[in-house]
């Protein structure tokens, strides 16, 4: 299936990762873990741990989501994030989203966000999403934007957000 580049609000572009954006994921992803820098050691030694959790990532998804969508967010043809989706069967799930720290706190993660909502809410299915439970910021954006805690297995917990007409059929 070929997919487009999707315009949002805010001059931001969603459109499919390619092999030439892997520099960029590796440096995203290195960007969203600081935790691990605090740990005491050789700092090769901890980049070396952040480069396999890299790799064990990307493979991690292949295999639990062989389905799954990556997309890029630019803005104004800038790199800015990355969003990592997955059109089950009975629900569009949110692998993964994330933003290089300079756009983080910005409103660009709601819009991707709500964006999602409007496309689960157009194939009437729920969005689901895990969250890391310390991950606060991200928790109260996803319950403005209307997600309910399903369950918590720590770290982490599982959010959905249903559009009305699954709640509607629900009820």
């Amino acid at each position: 299936m070929k997919v487009k580049d999707v315009k949002l609000g805010q001059g931001m572009v969603v459109r499919p990762s390619t092999a030439s954006d892997k520099a960029f994921l590796e440096q995203l992803h290195n960007s969203t873990r600081e935790d691990l820098r605090l740990i005491d050691g050789e700092r090769d030694f901890v980049e070396s741990i952040i480069d396999m959790q890299f790799k064990a990532q990307q493979q991690g998804y292949g295999a639990q989501f062989p389905n799954a969508m990556y997309f890029i967010i630019e803005k104004q043809h800038e790199r800015i994030g990355k969003v990592t989706i997955d059109f089950g069967h009975n629900e569009v799930h949110v692998i993964d989203i994330a933003f290089i720290p300079q756009a983080r706190g910005k409103g660009f993660g709601e819009e991707v966000m709500r964006s999602l909502q409007a496309a689960a809410a157009q194939v009437c299915a729920p969005l689901t999403l895990s969250v890391l439970m310390q991950n606060v910021a991200a928790k109260k954006l996803y319950m403005k934007l209307g997600f309910v805690t399903e369950s918590i297995s720590p770290p982490y917990e599982r959010m959905m957000w249903r559009p009305e007409v699954v709640q509607r059929v629900m009820v």
